[in-house]
C-alpha cells in the first residue's frame, strides 16, 4: 500500500504531531506498506526522520500552514500529484487553524478524497460534544459557544463524509452514531507510543519528583499543583520537587512564564520547557508521579498512555474521559476533584507517602499500556483501509478499487 498521511509532523508545534511520528514509525516497518507520503505542515527544521529500524521510503509533501485557507487546494494537489493508495487523516477540529474558515477548509479534504474515490479514514481525536468550550480555551461567553456548538456539528457532519472515521473512545463513537446516525465510525484505541521493557519501577535518589506534561493554560493549569505539593511537603516532610514538563498551550502565550514568577518564592519548582522526543523517557523515569491538574479534557490521554508505558503512578481528575479511560483500558490511579487543591494533595500524598501503593498503580498502568502498542493500532488502521476497500468492490463491481493488501 502506498499510504498518504495528512498531519502535523515534528518539528511542527501544531496539536498531533507526536501522535503522527509514533504512527509513522510502526507504519514504515508494516510489511504491507510499500511507500509512506506525509503531507504536512510547512516548518523552518527539518522533518524527524532518523529512524533506526529497518521500514519502507517515506516522500515529505510539506503542502500546509496552520490557519492557511488554501490548505484545500495545496493538499489536493500534492495528493493528485503523489496518487496515493490511501489516505489517513490525523485530526483534531482546529488542526489546520483557529480561524473558522481555514479550519473548516481543511476539514472538507475527507470528502475530497471520498470524491476523488480514494480509500480514506479519519482519525478524530476529540469531538465538540466532549468539550467544554470555555475550559478548553475557545470562549467562555454563552451566545459564542451555541454558535461554536452550530459550526462544530456542521464540521462534524463534513468529517463524517469520510469512508470511515476513527475515534479512540466508545463513548465518542457512541455520541456520533446517536446524534448523527452515523454508520461509518470505528472505535480503534489510542495506543502506547513507546512500550519500554517492563521496569524495575525504582526511582533515583534525591527528592520525589511530582510531574506534569503537556500544553499548559487552558484546561491545563499547573498553580493548584504547586500549591497541592506545598501542602503534602508540610504535612508528610517529605523531599519533593514540583517538575513541570512542556511549553504554554498556542491560545495563551505567556502562561508558564507568569507562573514562574508568581511561585517564584516555592523551592524546588523545575520547568523544563520544549522536551525534545528523545528526552521524554528520562522525565517519565525520574518521576514518582505523574500528575494531569486538568479541569476539563478534550479527548483519549496520550500523557496517560506515556505514563503507563513507563510504568508510573498517576493521580487524575475525577471527569469525563480520563475517568471512562481507566474504566474502559484499565489503567488505575488516585482521583481529585477538580477544582480542589485539597483534595489534589490528598491524591498526591497517598501515593507519596505508600511505597506499596504506588508500586501497585505503576504495575497495573504498565500492563494497561502494553495491551495497546502502536504497531497493533496500525495495523488496525490498514485492516480498515483493506475493509473499506472490499466494500467499494462489492458495491461497485463495475468499478473495483485497486487491492493493495
Amino acid at each position: 500500500m502506498k499510504l498518504a498521511i495528512v498531519t502535523a509532523y515534528p518539528p511542527s508545534k501544531v496539536t498531533l504531531n507526536e501522535y503522527a511520528y509514533h504512527l509513522v514509525k510502526q507504519f514504515r516497518k508494516n510489511q504491507n506498506v510499500t511507500e509512506l507520503i506525509l503531507l504536512t505542515d510547512r516548518t523552518e527544521g527539518t522533518k524527524n526522520l532518523e529512524f533506526t529500524e529497518a521500514g519502507c521510503k517515506i516522500t515529505v509533501k510539506e503542502c500546509w500552514s496552520f490557519n492557511s485557507y488554501k490548505n484545500i487546494f495545496s493538499v489536493t494537489k500534492a495528493i493528485n500529484k503523489t496518487q496515493p493508495d490511501s489516505v489517513l487523516f490525523n485530526l483534531q477540529f482546529m488542526k489546520f487553524g483557529d480561524k473558522k474558515i481555514a479550519a473548516a477548509l481543511g476539514l472538507m479534504l475527507p470528502l475530497v478524497c471520498k470524491l476523488k474515490k480514494i480509500p480514506n479514514i479519519v482519525l478524530l481525536h476529540n469531538i465538540l460534544e466532549e468539550v467544554d468550550l470555555g475550559s478548553a480555551g475557545f470562549t467562555s461567553n454563552k451566545l459564542m459557544q451555541k454558535i461554536y456548538g452550530f459550526i462544530g456539528s456542521s464540521l462534524t457532519k463534513l468529517i463524517l463524509q469520510a469512508d470511515t472515521v476513527a475515534v479512540t473512545m466508545q463513548k465518542y463513537a457512541d455520541i456520533l452514531e446517536a446524534k448523527y446516525g452515523a454508520t461509518n465510525v470505528k472505535l480503534i484505541p489510542h495506543g502506547t507510543f513507546e512500550i519500554p521493557e517492563e521496569p524495575d519501577y525504582s526511582l533515583p535518589d534525591g527528592p520525589l519528583k511530582i510531574m506534569t506534561f503537556g500544553k499548559f493554560g487552558t484546561y491545563k493549569k499547573v498553580e493548584g499543583m504547586i500549591e497541592a505539593v506545598e501542602m503534602v511537603r508540610q504535612s508528610t516532610g517529605l523531599d519533593l520537587e514540583v517538575v513541570i514538563a512542556g511549553t504554554d498551550n498556542p491560545n495563551v502565550p505567556g502562561y508558564l512564564a507568569k507562573v514562574e514568577e508568581d511561585y517564584k518564592h516555592v523551592p524546588q519548582v523545575r520547568f523544563t520547557g520544549y522536551v525534545e522526543e528523545e528526552d521524554v523517557p528520562v522525565i517519565f523515569n525520574e518521576s514518582a508521579v505523574v500528575v494531569f491538574p486538568y479541569t476539563s479534557t478534550t479527548g483519549s490521554s496520550g500523557v496517560l498512555h506515556q505514563a503507563g508505558s513507563y510504568g508510573k503512578a498517576v493521580v487524575m481528575p475525577d471527569l469525563g474521559d480520563l475517568a471512562l479511560l481507566v474504566q474502559d483500558e484499565g489503567y488505575k490511579g488516585e482521583f481529585f476533584e477538580p477544582t480542589s487543591v485539597e483534595s489534589l494533595a490528598k491524591a498526591i500524598e497517598a501515593i507519596v507517602i505508600d511505597e506499596a501503593y504506588r508500586l501497585e498503580l505503576a504495575k497495573t498502568n504498565y500492563k494497561a499500556a502494553t495491551a495497546h502498542p502502536m504497531s497493533q493500532i496500525a495495523e488496525m488502521y490498514l485492516d480498515t483501509f483493506q475493509e473499506i476497500i472490499y466494500q467499494k468492490n462489492v458495491l461497485n463491481p463495475n468499478n473495483p478499487q485497486k487491492v493493495i493488501l
